[in-house]
């Protein structure tokens, strides 16, 4: 290794935020790394910030425009801030996907759904099995988490070891999946470890985080004891979870029927890769008409009050034919991720106006985290012992308190925000240039810009109304103007319409503007805007959003 090759680490999503990760490791001279990119994950957007938006991930600009020197995609699981743009963006980066077996079912599907080659995602067998990208080598770490198969990342350079956690807990008993093994870490830290890039979603928890295990007794108990039908959310993902709900309503004496597409994908995920044998016996949902309620559980989807999953139409009176009645019970066996509360709250207050028995899980009795909580960061640190620490996967808030309790531990640490170039070749990462980062919205079936525009106007619109105004004009002279307000309330009754009074001001603004205006479409524009503005603020206190179309007639 010569003293000009470094490597690198470049947060392109994921980084004081919670969603989107995508991650850059690179290794060569300035200028000339050869790269590899670790998780193509998505968001989601809000009515407030994103309308009409259907999906948010992180822009890739900065590696797409080295494609050529991307060696390698690394997906670490299945979790759709982690996988859910790789079928989306795939177009852009063209380099080899490798992930583990589950992970691996999840990407074809997504690949294939985008009109991608499925076979292009290679399926790579646990730690110590290695693929070659370049001058690395990249192996996955089994942890445990709340969904199968997930893995950290062991990535051996020239440099030294680099351990990317991914998303992980320290669950020995996680009921789906593989358990953590702490020897396993301690054998990586014996080996050396040069720069930990770890998880820091817990790190405010100061309690060590519950095992998976501990859940079938206190659900088992609560579903024995419900009246009516039970109907149980949880992340669509949580195999584990799914299956011991089933088996808490199986020996309460209940039919259990699995309901919403996401869901039984998961599930068919998981049963076809071999991570799950054993799921208690279900029934379709035509037979449902043929259980009495109290002997009938439903799973489904909408745990974060999505809008158009089960939870969310049921909340609203009526799902697939079902309806939920007083008495019933609905359980939230998940935790509300953060910007999801009013979404969540709007479900629960729908279901309490039912006179439906809602258990969510304030009390922390029936749901347990996927994270690593304070307690389990150190001693994944003490287990590693790395030269250097970056917190990723967090708030900025989360990954300065990480950052401050690695340093409390006397190890390196750097807090790097998306588009931070961390030079981390030496015992200390080092910031030394910054790269322009963004985000990429897929709406509707296109993919467009944040910065475009198209999301702004329609916030503007949203949030202020539009007039349309039609014009004629024929040899500089004004014929007709047709106006049509929409989102904006009406005037006073006894006096013309908001429309009529628009037409009425444009007209009178163009019918005073000279010929040589009037044959120039901007200025046409430009004095349109300003009557529709004034008419709109004086009569509803608006300043609308204003689409002018000219229709100019030729002379015969």
């Amino acid at each position: 290794m010569t003293s000009k090759n470094k490597l690198v680490f470049l947060p392109l999503g994921g980084a004081g935020e919670i969603g989107m990760n995508m991650y850059l490791y690179g290794y060569g001279l300035a200028g000339k790394e050869r790269f590899i990119l670790v998780d193509v994950g998505v968001t989601f957007p809000d009515m407030d910030g994103t309308p009409g938006v259907d999906l948010i991930m992180a822009d890739p600009a900065y590696i797409e425009q080295r494609a050529d020197r991307l060696d390698g995609i690394f997906i670490t699981h299945a979790h759709e801030d982690h996988i859910g743009a790789i079928g989306l963006l795939y177009p852009r980066l063209k380099a080899p996907i490798y992930c583990r077996k589950f992970t691996g079912a999840v990407a074809r599907a997504k690949m294939e759904e985008r009109g991608q080659d499925p076979n292009l995602v290679e399926v790579v067998g646990p730690y110590p099995e290695q693929v070659t990208c370049g001058e690395m080598k990249v192996g996955f770490l089994p942890v445990s988490h709340s969904i199968p198969e997930a893995s950290g990342l062991v990535i051996d350079t020239p440099a030294g070891r680099i351990v990317h956690t991914g998303d992980l807990k320290l669950d020995e008993s996680p009921m789906v999946g593989e358990p953590f093994n702490a020897a396993l870490f301690a054998e990586l830290g014996k080996q050396g470890v040069h720069a930990l890039v770890c998880d820091s979603t817990n790190v405010f928890s100061p309690e060590p985080g519950r095992s998976e295990a501990t859940l079938p007794e206190p659900l088992g108990k609560m579903i024995k004891g419900a009246s009516g039908m039970v109907v149980a959310t949880t992340f669509a993902s949580n195999i584990a979870r799914l299956r011991t709900l089933a088996q808490a309503g199986v020996d309460a004496g209940r039919s259990v029927c699995v309901l919403g597409r996401s869901m039984q994908r998961m599930l068919g995920y998981a049963q076809s890769t071999g991570v799950l044998d054993n799921f208690p016996p279900t029934i379709p949902l035509e037979d449902i008409q043929d259980v009495p309620r109290d002997h009938l559980m439903l799973l489904v989807t909408g745990s974060q009050g999505e809008r158009r999953a089960a939870s969310g139409q049921l909340a609203n009176g009526k799902y697939l034919g079902i309806t939920l009645k007083e008495d019933d019970t609905f359980l939230f066996s998940s935790k509300t991720i953060p910007g999801n509360e009013k979404s969540v709250g709007r479900i629960i207050n729908s279901f309490a106006m039912q006179g439906v028995n809602v258990i969510d899980d304030s009390a922390g009795i029936y749901h347990v985290s996927g994270h690593a909580n304070r307690p389990d960061l150190e001693r994944i640190h003490d287990l590693l012992k790395p030269n250097m620490l970056i917190p990723m996967h967090g708030e900025f808030r989360h990954l300065r308190e990480h950052a401050e309790l690695a340093e409390s531990k006397g190890i390196n640490a750097a807090v790097a925000a998306n588009g931070t170039m961390l030079d981390i070749t030496n015992k200390k990462p080092v910031a030394y240039d910054h790269v322009e980062t963004g985000r990429v919205y897929l709406d509707g079936t296109r993919l467009i810009g944040a910065m475009d525009g198209v999301v702004l106007e329609r916030i503007r619109m949203a949030t202020r109304g539009m007039v349309s105004v039609s014009l004629v004009i024929e040899e500089k002279e004004l014929l007709g103007v047709w106006a049509e307000p929409t989102g904006l309330p009406e005037t006073n009754p006894i006096e013309d319409d908001l429309a009529e009074q628009i037409e009425a001001m444009v007209e009178q603004a163009l019918m005073a503007a000279n010929a040589k205006s009037l044959g120039n479409d901007d200025k046409v524009e430009e004095l349109t805007e300003r009557a529709v503005r004034k008419v709109c603020k004086d009569e509803t206190g608006k300043k609308p959003v204003v689409k002018v179309l000219i229709n100019r007639l030729e002379a015969a």
